[in-house]
């Protein structure tokens, strides 16, 4: 199969509109070809592509800042003497002089299929920047490597945030380039844009569902994002960042467990099942310690829990990590009542707001599980006529067969 940027580089008819233009980039360390070339260098090496800027979305060009909110800073790149602009820095949004170097810019960035994942809003936001300017975007289009399947509540109006780009649930199921479409439509976008799509993406191909395994290499597109299996896990499991258990990081399966020094893992286990046993299939649960070298726990022996999703057991349609990551802290109430679950700081420039709500759009998923009375049926009736609506709603912009 061929992404995007194998699609640009390789059929001339496809780029010889960016001929006479001022072109930029946004890229990170995944924005790679099939050689492995980063495809800052690949389009430089096309000689006829006048590059003029490039941009770094969170976690640098680079992806050199391992933790969520360390900004990088722009600098010039030395081999092609461009200015990369930050994009997660002084702004998030670009600006004025920003918009000022470039005619078209070129989006090359690799998605997780989550809401969360701020790729996602950078791409909003240049879609934004690109109306107001009269600029050109095209987005060199990747694989969801989380597939088609949806789940999780949508954004509620009010909760919008550089990790809540749009009233979408947590796991969208597009990919970057059909939701440029859905931004355009939604915000009511007048900017030219265009997809280069991929060629031969079967998202509904076993084993990769999404992701062609064996035929593409994984490379991190953010420092934690290590392997597929973290991709599938992560629209649950991103939701431990605004808790006080370890989400791995400082292991080397970061976002695929969850733990702390103090809770019993096999217990909270047996308790999932005990709750909602139809939440927990499609995939493997299995108790495991841990210590940290960094972040949260550091230092300190922890109990957990990882995901399996790369076992035998794997069902890419029955596997619901949200739910799963959800009944956790639902059994984490029942089992420990007065656990000092939710973290209370200002997460991604969210101030005033629990990060726990500010991920999930709203409040409903914390309530749920506060409430000693709510039962998994309960975040079923909220959350199920959320994914059907997204569900009819994103039809209009798949762009690839089943």
């Amino acid at each position: 199969m061929k992404f995007g940027i194998d699609r640009l580089l390789s059929e001339p008819s496809l780029g010889a509109p960016l001929h006479g233009k001022r072109v930029a980039l946004v890229a990170h360390p995944a924005s790679v070809n099939h050689h492995l070339t980063h495809s800052l260098d690949a389009i430089a090496s096309l000689g006829d592509v006048n590059l003029t800027a490039a941009f770094g979305p969170q976690h640098g060009l680079r992806g050199d800042k391992q933790d969520n909110m360390v900004e990088s800073a722009d600098f010039n790149d030395p081999v092609l003497g461009i200015p990369v602009f930050s994009l997660y820095g002084q702004v998030r949004k670009p600006s004025d002089a920003m918009m000022a170097t470039f005619d078209l810019a070129l989006i090359d960035l690799q998605d997780l299929g989550c809401r969360i994942y701020t790729f996602i809003t950078t791409l909003r936001y240049m879609l934004e920047a690109a109306a107001k300017h009269q600029k050109a975007v095209w987005v060199l289009d990747r694989p969801n490597p989380a597939g088609r399947p949806v789940e999780g509540l949508r954004l509620r109006q009010g909760w919008e945030s550089f990790v809540g780009a749009g009233p979408m649930p947590m796991r969208h199921g597009l990919t970057l380039g059909e939701l440029g479409l859905w931004f355009i439509k939604t915000l009511k976008l007048d900017v030219e844009y265009h997809v280069v799509e991929m060629e031969g993406w079967q998202p509904e191909a076993a084993p990769g569902y999404g992701w062609p395994l064996g035929a593409r290499t994984w490379i991190n597109p953010s420092p934690n994002a290590p392997n597929l299996w973290m991709a599938r896990a992560y629209a649950g499991t991103v939701m431990l960042e605004g808790t006080t258990l370890s989400e791995g990081r400082g292991t080397t399966r970061p976002l695929e467990l969850f733990g702390a020094p103090d809770i019993d893992a096999r217990r909270l286990i047996q308790e999932m099942h005990a709750l909602a046993p139809e939440w927990l299939k499609g995939c493997h649960l299995r108790d495991c310690w841990f210590e940290p070298t960094f972040h949260k726990h550091v230092g300190k022996l922890c109990n957990g829990v990882q995901i399996h999703t790369e076992h035998p057991s794997y069902d890419h349609h029955a596997f619901k990590p949200w739910r799963i990551q959800a009944l956790a802290f639902k059994a984490i109430r029942r089992l420990y009542p007065s656990y000092d679950l939710w973290r209370d700081f200002p997460y991604e420039y969210e101030f005033g707001k629990l990060p726990i709500d500010v991920i999930n759009g709203s409040p409903l998923l914390r309530e749920w599980v506060d409430d000693n009375a709510a039962k998994p049926g309960d975040l079923d009736a909220l959350t199920t006529p959320d994914e059907q609506s997204w569900e009819a709603e994103r039809r209009a912009f798949l762009r690839y067969p089943a």
